[in-house]
């Protein structure tokens, strides 16, 4: 089956993943890959699976999912390698539209600067695009591209395709310790993303084992920082640090709603007073939650900030 789930997904709420590339093959052999390292390097696109095979897959998923009274609110292309290697992405988007769920592509955006894949995604209805560094001696340690990708060209066919796209945008910066987590990457990279005008910036950090054990996930401090500086020039940025508990829910636990809160981004302590003020709990339930270490102190600008702590 090239279908799966459908699964709980932060980003897209009840998704079923569409699996159209065989593993594990990529443009990239990303240092902090959890399906571990790239199999086979490719940048030619072909098709895989046939088209049909993949579009009966899904329906066939479908059906029994609304059988089962399941709601599925995106179809997801996230395989077990590049997406856009697909040389059937486009026909496959067409074919599976008649089924009234919106459609969503993760890709790693090293093949937007081919028109073709640029037009297989305009018909998404979200898309993510994958941008980890914005200096290319970074770009080639961290995600390890196929030796014929050329880094200034991939970044102007992301800017390309954002100009054009109408449906939501996204964009997903994982970051790694000692590599892209200082100032001043951190910066070259909010300063790309706000030329491309997301409608949601995620940062992340590897939340499974990765393919080399350099790949370490940044500090609390450095993924505070990069929101604090993401959070100045684009219009929603959230975090995928892998807590997955209660996020976005409000239960009328103080302590869980917020490590959901702090799950997604960092709280300044004048708005942790506040909520506990509403809540009618006092700082003693920080001073808790941060003794038992389900929650992190942080400062950024001579501001104190809350944050979940890293599992």
């Amino acid at each position: 089956m090239k279908a799966y789930g459908p699964v709980p997904s932060r980003r897209l709420g009840r998704s079923l993943g569409i699996n159209n590339i065989p593993p594990k093959i990529c443009t990239y052999s990303c240092a902090y890959c959890q399906l571990g390292r790239t199999i086979r390097m490719q940048f030619d696109r072909q098709e895989f699976y046939k088209v049909e095979d993949i579009v009966s897959d899904v329906k066939e998923k479908v059906k029994k999912a609304r059988q089962k009274k399941e709601t599925i609110d995106y179809l997801s292309f996230v395989p077990d390698g590049e997406p856009t290697l697909d040389l059937g992405l486009g026909k496959e988007i067409d074919l599976l539209k008649p089924l009234g769920i919106k459609i969503a592509v993760l890709t790693n955006a090293s093949l937007l600067w081919r028109e073709d894949v640029r037009d297989d995604l305009l018909k998404a209805d979200w898309v993510s695009l994958k941008i980890d560094a914005l200096s290319e001696k970074i770009w080639r340690k961290l995600d390890r591209p196929h030796r014929f990708l050329k880094f200034e060209t991939i970044l102007e066919g992301m800017d390309d395709f954002a100009n054009t796209f109408k449906g939501t945008l996204a964009t997903e910066t994982m970051l790694i310790r000692n590599v892209n987590d200082d100032e001043e990457e951190i910066r070259k990279i909010a300063d790309f993303l706000a030329e491309l005008k997301p409608d949601e910036a995620y940062i992340a950090i590897p939340t499974r084992p990765p393919a080399e054990k350099w790949a370490e996930p940044a500090s609390e401090q450095s993924i505070n920082m990069a929101y604090q500086i993401f959070s100045e020039k684009l219009r929603r940025v959230e975090y995928l640090i892998g807590y997955e508990g209660n996020a976005f829910a409000f239960t009328g636990n103080v302590e869980n709603d917020l490590l959901s809160i702090t799950a997604v981004h960092p709280m300044r302590e004048e708005g942790v007073n506040e909520f506990l003020s509403k809540a009618n709990s006092s700082w003693d339930v920080i001073e808790k939650l941060v003794k038992e270490g389900k929650l992190v102190e942080t400062e950024y600008r001579g501001k104190k900030f809350y944050m979940r702590k890293l599992s």
